[in-house]
């Protein structure tokens, strides 16, 4: 396989960010590079230190075939504002646009680009250009369908539903600049067959292939690299997650204070988190534990009954599914969005739709060794065949292909063609 070379834009990129899409992107741009690829990622600070408070995060720097290009215009918020309200790059645009040009790149995949440059962003560098939805952008000026704070979307009031969020309307999604813009890009991917179709609902013009997230293999156990040791002594179920509303902890924590048999562990931190603490104040069996190490969350997975994942919004995907699925333990999902999508697959746990439904599913699964054990093994199978690295990078290059193919960039072509 011939080398490429990849630009990946982005609004957020690890250690400037925040949720499950950065990481995706850094998978994939690692991924690739381990291919022999070179990937440039360019992503916006600002956008990062608006909402991180100015808080600078360590950066671990980034493997051989990856380099990280930070955007950083020293007009702070304000280049947000302007970004987010004309949707094109007003303050790095002519940046952006001479890497693009000087980086003669084969491939520009484009990620969440709504604070590095909107809509506008589409027109740059001439390759075979892709769009990832990693979020509902696209059609949802929230980026989650979730309608005034409070609800899924199921039909649209945008102009009451930003200004619930407290945030202006942008105007240029009332005309047809976001369409105009959508032919610069030769494929569209969606992260979940739900998320296409919601894509589809809500009058996304275009049509998109599917290709979900992945994990890289869990690697062989050593004699020298003994399996992690519990962190907590009783029996437990967890959540890992930021906590938001959305994140749907709301109506599981008050379960806890009947269901004595077995605590709530909850990983995680967000601007709930308050509430949530005061929702469970006083029930002895759930434990908020913040932000744990890498080290400490694989323990954490490794004992658990089962994941929780109790999201009342539609997600694109589900990373926190199959990270389960790797660690060998059931998931508890709510029955909305992806989840049931990917539960189907890899039948590797249940679905609930309200609390009666929760509680049977953690009695089955605390109660029924073989019923947990049947469940963790299908869809630890099932990981290792659909969601990890050497599944999905191959359906990834073979979709850039199909655009190469269709675009007449035979060089890109060739380059993929075994």
């Amino acid at each position: 396989m011939k080398p490429l070379r990849f630009c990946h834009l982005t609004t957020f990129y690890p250690p400037h960010n925040f949720g499950g899409d950065g990481i995706g992107i850094q998978r994939l741009a690692r991924a690739l590079a381990k291919l022999g690829h070179h990937n440039t990622v360019i992503h916006d600070v600002d956008a990062y230190q608006m909402l991180a408070k100015n808080k600078e995060p360590k950066d671990l720097g980034e493997p051989p075939g990856v380099e990280v290009i930070h955007m950083e215009s020293g007009w702070g918020k304000l280049s947000c504002l302007m970004t987010q309200q004309l949707g094109r790059p007003v303050a790095n645009g002519k940046r952006i646009a001479k890497i693009l040009e000087d980086g003669k790149f084969d491939v520009i995949n484009f990620h969440n680009i709504s604070l590095i440059g909107g809509p506008g962003i589409l027109k740059y560098g001439d390759a075979v250009k892709l769009y990832m939805a990693h979020e509902h952008w696209l059609v949802c000026p929230s980026h989650v369908l979730w309608r005034h704070n409070r609800e899924v979307c199921t039909g649209r009031e945008c102009t009451k539903c930003v200004l619930a969020y407290g945030r202006p309307p942008q105007m240029w999604r009332y005309t047809n600049y976001l369409e105009h813009e959508l032919a610069h890009v030769d494929a569209f991917i969606a992260m979940s067959r739900f998320s296409r179709e919601k894509h589809r609902e809500f009058g996304f013009p275009r049509e998109m292939e599917v290709l979900p997230y992945f994990l890289p293999e869990p690697e062989a156990p050593t004699s020298a690299a003994p399996a992690p040791k519990p962190l907590h002594t009783r029996p437990y179920f967890l959540f890992v997650g930021r906590l938001e509303k959305i994140k749907g902890l709301d109506d599981v924590i008050p379960i806890f204070r009947d269901f004595k048999d077995a605590d709530l562990l909850i990983c995680g931190d967000g601007e709930h988190a308050d509430a949530l603490k005061r929702i469970g104040a006083g029930i002895d069996n759930v434990r908020f534990l913040g932000r744990v190490s890498n080290e400490d969350l694989a323990s954490y997975y490794e004992h658990a009954l089962a994941l929780i994942v109790p999201s009342i919004g539609y997600e694109t995907f589900g990373i926190i599914l199959i990270e389960a699925f790797r660690s060998k333990i059931p998931v508890i999902a709510r029955r909305i969005g992806p989840f049931p999508e990917i539960l189907e697959t890899a039948e590797g746990g249940e679905l609930f739709g309200n609390p009666a439904e929760l509680i049977a599913a953690m009695r089955r699964f605390q109660s029924d060794p073989a019923h947990r054990s049947r469940c963790a093994a299908a869809g630890h199978a099932a990981f290792l065949e659909n969601w990890t690295e050497r599944a999905v990078v191959p359906r990834y290059l073979d979709i850039v292909r199909r655009a190469a193919e269709h675009k007449g960039r035979k060089g890109v072509t060739e380059a993929l063609t075994n």
